[in-house]
């Protein structure tokens, strides 16, 4: 399995991205996927999950803010970030858990600053 996240960049505060994470294999469908996030300095941290039967979870500090999403016909994986700030600058990663195993995608990076 391996997968590529994308959609990363730069952003002013109050701004919006969508990040993707594309998945090899035929495994996806039956997979947890999930969105984690390392700031400068601090430890990853999950940011949200998303079941194989749809059942969402969010980190705090961005509920109300981010949506995780799937589409298993796309073997893809979405977070759509809004409303952002300073504090969500942070390299994010896709991380995939399906048959206990899990695996992580490269990384891309969010720069949220004016």
């Amino acid at each position: 399995v391996q997968l590529q996240a994308s959609g990363g960049g730069l952003v002013q505060p109050g701004g919006s991205l969508r990040l993707s994470c594309a998945a090899s294999g035929s495994v996806f469908r039956i997979a947890v996927m999930g969105w984690y996030r390392q700031a400068p300095g601090k430890q990853r941290e999950l940011v949200a999950t998303i079941t194989a039967s749809f059942s969402t979870n969010y980190a705090d500090s961005v509920k109300g803010r981010f949506t995780i999403s799937r589409d298993n016909a796309k073997n893809t994986v979405y977070l759509q970030m809004n409303s952002l700030n300073a504090e969500d600058t942070a390299v994010y990663y896709c991380r995939m858990v399906v048959i206990k195993t899990d695996y992580w995608g490269q990384g891309t990076l969010v720069t949220v600053s004016s």
